[in-house]
């Protein structure tokens, strides 16, 4: 092939890649059945920290906490009476400590005035290990799911996009709801290559939801998931989301290296 021929193809190819982006649409990843059986969870009895814990949110300061958009700043999100509650102008936090493989427990409430629908209904997201600014990681989805349809990959304790929960236990607004998270990081050689995909284990108000759940990749609005970006120990990031309803609240939020 002579170079004006192979030069031709690649602008084609490449126009080619381009169009095929454009018609790429957020509901192309929805998936809506089935959606996991309602289970009314049991009583769980809010005890301390673990001894060996590293105490993320004591209810006291943010002191743990980052901005996402300037790691250089404390994140200013509010805190007040024990409950730390997003506040969205300030955008994404996450966790000036990284971590590899831990057990991380976080507790968090949807107010219970909450309006809205769908993804529009009390969103934010868990960000297991964050990648980069923004919502660049990958995403446990937090989630009002009391009686509050959606697509079944993003509904509370999905891995965003990807993995449905085996069960829905969400409690009503205004009461808290647990996650109990085992986290193994992707392993990658030293070219970059994926050695071994993250796997997560999920506990949701005591309801196994992720049973060593192998991921794709980091979270995808759009498109699908893949690994193509290597990386080591990450932070943990709590996503401010962009939709009107009312702010989500967080407590008693600590981890366990492992």
């Amino acid at each position: 092939m002579n170079r004006r021929i192979l030069i031709t193809a690649l602008l084609a190819s490449g126009t080619f890649m381009a169009q095929a982006q454009e018609k790429a649409k957020p509901e192309d990843t929805e998936v809506w059945e089935p959606a996991p059986k309602v289970v009314t969870p049991g009583k769980i009895t809010f005890e301390s920290a673990p001894s060996d814990a590293i105490i993320l949110f004591d209810g006291k300061n943010l002191n743990e906490w980052v901005s996402v958009a300037d790691r250089t700043k404390t994140a200013e999100w509010d805190v007040s009476k024990g409950i730390m509650t997003v506040n969205k102008s300030k955008g994404n936090i996450e966790t000036k400590r990284a971590f590899t493989n831990y057990q991380l427990h976080l507790e968090w409430r949807v107010p219970a005035n909450i309006t809205g629908t769908g993804q529009g209904r009390g969103n934010s997201g868990l960000f297991l290990a964050s990648i980069g600014k923004g919502d660049a990681g990958y995403e446990l989805q937090i989630l009002d799911s009391y009686n509050n349809k959606t697509y079944v990959n993003g509904m509370a304790a999905s891995i965003y996009k990807q993995v449905i929960p085996l069960a829905n236990p969400t409690r009503p607004p205004g009461e808290w709801q647990t996650y109990d998270v085992i986290w193994t990081a992707p392993v990658f050689n030293g070219d970059g290559s994926l050695q071994a995909p993250a796997r997560v284990t999920v506990f949701f108000n005591g309801i196994l939801v992720q049973n060593n759940t192998a991921l794709q990749g980091p979270t995808q609005y759009i498109g699908k998931p893949s690994y193509s970006q290597a990386h080591g120990a990450s932070p943990i990031k709590l996503q401010a989301h962009g939709d009107k309803s009312e702010p989500l609240s967080f407590r008693n939020i600590w981890i366990r290296e492992l």
